[in-house]
């Protein structure tokens, strides 16, 4: 065991998926000797949440050209899955007929490369004295100090960095605990427990809520564990994601739109683009494909009052537009749609007892009781950190060392990511990156968004040593 007095580190990671992994790749890349430590419960840093799935079927909703972990390499992905296919470790890719570059390769297999190019970074950092440790523990307390930040793990440890970064990733709502006794969690299936879901009855009536990429996620589960029932999805706005197609280059619109600078202006523009491409007879996500680099810019400059109207009018016509179902899982559920049993059902959630649902259907003033033999939680992701029930966040938030983000989405933080305390104070030793950070940047969750974070942070964090 590790003793106290070695129990210190040049910077502690807190989070060992693919934020984590991906800004200790970058710091390993700097030639400076310096010790970090990265605090992850799992068995295997790389993975976190999204890309701890193991079945083939759990694809990303990105081919391997959009999903490089190299901001300096759009290639990156590719030529390393090529390697790996021809080296026969995914033999099923011949069964989507495309180039490599367009294949949606499973989340575990990209886990795989992220812990490759961890592996890569680890022995490049080691010709300059720099190390990366896992520590298997969960992070628990976290104070900071004049000149170190000091955290607390649940095995009873507790370490020490001169920085300290939260790379928490994204709490999935579907595993984040409700207090609420009988809540919607509450003996609900977790979407990707394949396992579990054997143990269903083959004919069940299974209720969904959400009607997001988690939901395609559940479908496809269902559908490897031999499930033949009949599936209801429940949905606010009754949106299904879209497909996410290949199309062909579209001008960037955006580079020089100097007049579009909220997001009612942006999705004026991006509505009229998408009417040009298919007047001439061009795909329309060709032109929605454009805005990703302009989307954080976009989002700091606009009102609070402008980032409130787009949450709550736009957001979900956003969402099903712009993340986008992988073709192998949005085929499944077209055939499902056709076949009768996958239906769509367009109201909000109210309680659930049971399996059995409260619910109020879009456009009538009265409550209805679905009744279901089985129900799974896919609403998505939970950003709102007062609603994590989990010790380290509210730890954080109890000790005023962190507060929520615009519209509560995630933790404030500065433009190097340098979290803001209670009282809007810029913490000189704590960070974040990420997930956490969506209330920042609004899309701070996808694998290019976050290699890019990592690197700029990288670079602060060697700044400041």
């Amino acid at each position: 065991m590790t003793d106290v007095v070695s129990r210190h580190a040049d910077v502690v990671i807190i989070g060992g998926g693919l934020s984590g992994t991906l800004l200790a790749v970058q710091l390993l890349r700097q030639s400076h000797a310096r010790r970090i430590v990265i605090i992850e419960p799992r068995p295997e840093l790389g993975r976190g949440e999204a890309y701890s799935a193991t079945e083939l079927g759990h694809t990303l909703n990105g081919n391997a050209a959009r999903m490089s972990v190299d901001p300096g390499n759009a290639d990156d992905l590719t030529e390393w899955l090529t390697r790996f296919i021809d080296d026969g470790g995914w033999p099923q890719s011949a069964e989507q007929s495309l180039p490599v570059a367009e294949l949606f390769p499973p989340r575990g297999i990209f886990g795989l490369y992220a812990q490759q190019r961890l592996a890569e970074a680890r022995a490049a950092g080691a010709r300059y004295g720099a190390t990366a440790e896992h520590v298997r523990a969960q992070a628990i307390d976290l104070q900071t100090h004049a000149e170190q930040v000091e955290i607390t793990l649940d095995n009873g440890q507790v370490w020490y960095g001169r920085q300290a970064v939260l790379a928490t990733g994204m709490f999935p709502a579907a595993r984040t605990a409700l207090k609420a006794p009988g809540g919607l969690n509450a003996g609900a299936v977790d979407p990707w427990d394949v396992q579990a879901m054997r143990g269903l009855d083959r004919q069940a009536r299974v209720l969904i809520i959400g009607s997001g990429l988690t939901m395609v996620d559940a479908v496809v589960s269902l559908d490897q564990a031999g499930h033949r029932g009949p599936i209801t999805v429940i949905s606010r706005h009754g949106l299904w994601p879209h497909v996410r197609r290949q199309p062909p280059s579209w001008p960037d619109f955006l580079a020089a739109a100097d007049n579009v600078r909220s997001p009612r202006q942006l999705m004026a523009e991006v509505r009229k683009q998408c009417r040009q491409a298919l007047q001439q007879g061009v795909d329309w996500q060709a032109p929605l494909d454009t805005v990703r680099v302009h989307i954080a810019r976009l989002w700091s400059q606009a009102s609070e009052r402008q980032k409130r109207q787009f949450v709550r009018h736009v957001r979900p016509w956003w969402e099903s537009h712009h993340h986008r179902s992988p073709p192998p899982s949005d085929a499944l559920v077209q055939r499902l749609i056709r076949e009768g049993r996958l239906t769509l059902q367009a109201a909000s959630y109210q309680r659930a007892d049971g399996t059995t649902l409260t619910i109020r259907r879009r456009g009538e003033s009265t409550s209805v009781q679905l009744q279901g033999d089985a129900l799974i939680n896919s609403s998505g992701i939970e950003y709102d950190w007062r609603r994590v029930d989990k010790p380290l966040p509210r730890q954080l938030l109890a000790r005023g060392l962190i507060r929520p983000g615009p519209l509560a989405l995630g933790i404030e933080a500065d433009v190097d990511g340098a979290v803001l305390d209670a009282q809007g104070l810029v913490a000189e030793r704590l960070f974040a990156m990420g997930p956490p950070l969506r209330g920042m940047w609004w899309e701070s969750t996808a694998v290019t968004d976050v290699a890019a974070q990592a690197k700029r942070l990288a670079t602060t964090l060697l700044s400041r040593c």
